[in-house]
């Protein structure tokens, strides 16, 4: 069936696409000629900041007022830093500094670096408050586990990176951080009242609005007060009802990548999941990752298709449309930037962490680094001290597996600092802690989200709200084991 070719120009005006590689293909550039709102760049565009420029320059060619978005959160998720880690802390230590204008300065220092190569749209920062600290995917990305220390960090971040021109898109309405499951996995359900959600979660979407938050992204997560049997990025209640209608927001609503299986699974298939989110009150579509021309345009075919035949209003389109027109102008206007102090990420990571006990019970040690995983939103990216040692040897371990005679034997006389993610949540990790600090010193980095539990008997505990590359330098240091520059 042949698509009409006006319903196919709205339809690509809605929709946000990616590629592969450094350089753009050339459907990528065809379709913003005709119409396609932009692209979101990840970690396999990113190379060097004047290959990201070009990149940025060759898409814009083809539309000059192409959205160009990008995940850089700083801390543990970083596109622009995927190879080393960020230079800048995440929002976990930022919240533990508790100095909004800090926070800001941070916010427009990456601001600053995304503007320089052409990047407009920033899908962040994160607003959720992290409530439960098992959560999966929010964790150290999160200021905190208050609303209010969460709201206005979140109002300070969102005013420094617009203050360099780049949009915010607060994330994840109405708030992702009382999840126990990872929404890129499957449909999280957070059952609480409405009453709990406006208490708990909703205060930093309030204070990103405030503060002119330009987007805000929708959650693939199910409130079945709110959002019955869906997820909010499918529910007019959560979008139209009480994003717009009772927090107000004006600007364009963003979906979370519609790729993710608690999207594209519950909707039966990417195409159906992009109705829905427009149906139900959003404006820019996020596909994902993993996108060719051919999925973009089937996209654009069920949009243009529903949009025909009833299933989605066609005012609801145009009103899509036209949000994401006025997103794509106030991105294009140039602003002066404000340029970052050359350590301001080491500072930031220096005052949003923790030193317990004295360094130099444990001179020259041992590092030895727990192997870790990574959320599919952090991707692989490089962390812990290894890059900032001086003449300190490092070796990787499992926790499972390896033994406190086998650590000993590498040590010999030796003291050892221990570094990980979430050792709470290792029994091994624990065990293994505990038996090694009853024999020697032994030190301890915690560079996840931290939790109450405290190792017995170690010498130093030092927890880094992160594992960006600014918290490894801040924690190397504060171990006085870090060469100098």
């Amino acid at each position: 069936m042949a698509i009409d070719p006006g319903l196919r120009r709205l339809a690509l005006n809605t929709l946000l696409a990616a590629f592969p590689g450094h350089a753009a293909p050339d459907w990528a550039g065809e379709l913003l000629a005709e119409g396609l709102a932009g692209h979101t760049l990840f970690g396999a565009n990113v190379g060097e900041p004047e290959q990201v420029a070009r990149l940025t320059a060759q898409l814009r060619s083809a539309r000059p007022d192409a959205l160009i978005a990008i995940d850089e959160e700083g801390g543990d998720v970083t596109r622009l830093g995927h190879r080393t880690g960020s230079a800048y802390p995440g929002n976990a230590a930022l919240g533990a500094a508790d100095d909004p204008e800090l926070t800001r300065r941070i916010y427009a220092a990456i601001g600053a670096d995304l503007a320089a190569v052409g990047i407009n749209l920033n899908l962040a920062p994160t607003v959720d408050v992290n409530s439960v600290a098992e959560n999966p995917i929010i964790g150290t990305r999160s200021f905190g586990a208050g609303p209010a220390l969460v709201a206005r960090h979140t109002g300070a971040a969102v005013a420094g990176l617009q203050a360099n021109g780049v949009a915010a898109c607060a994330k994840h309405f109405p708030g992702h951080g009382a999840t126990v499951t990872d929404s890129h996995l499957e449909l999280p359900t957070v059952d609480v009242p409405l009453a709990v959600l406006r208490e708990r979660d909703l205060p930093p979407f309030a204070a990103a609005v405030e503060a002119g938050t330009r987007a805000v992204m929708s959650a693939h997560i199910r409130v079945p007060e709110l959002t019955g049997d869906g997820p909010a990025t499918f529910s007019r209640a959560a979008l139209a009802g009480l994003l717009r209608g009772e927090l107000g927001f004006r600007g364009a609503i963003v979906t979370d990548a519609l790729e993710m299986r608690g999207a594209a699974a519950t909707a039966g298939s990417i195409p159906r999941a992009a109705v829905a989110a427009l149906a139900a009150g959003a404006d820019l579509l996020c596909i994902g990752a993993v996108v060719d021309r051919a999925l973009a345009e089937a996209i654009a075919a069920e949009i243009a298709a529903a949009a025909g035949d009833g299933r989605l209003e066609l005012a609801r389109l145009e009103d899509a449309v036209a949000r994401t027109a006025e997103l794509a102008a106030w991105s294009a206007t140039p602003r002066p930037a404000e340029p970052a102090d050359g350590d301001l990420g080491v500072e930031a990571a220096r005052r949003g962490m923790i030193v317990e006990g004295d360094p130099a019970e444990l001179r020259s040690p041992l590092v030895v680094q727990f192997v870790a995983g990574h959320s599919i939103a952090e991707g692989r990216v490089p962390w812990g001290l290894g890059p900032h040692l001086a003449g300190i040897e490092q070796i990787e371990v499992p926790a499972d597996g390896t033994t406190p005679e086998a650590l000993a034997a590498a040590a010999g006389d030796r003291p050892i600092v221990l570094v990980g993610r979430r050792l709470h949540s290792s029994p091994a990790a624990r065990t293994l802690i505990g038996k090694l600090a009853a024999e020697r010193p032994v030190g301890v980095v915690e560079m996840g989200w931290p939790s109450p539990w405290r190792p017995e008997r170690v010498r130093v505990y030092v927890v880094t709200h992160g594992a960006s590359l600014a918290n490894g330098r801040a924690a190397a240091e504060a171990l006085r084991l870090h060469h100098a520059a």
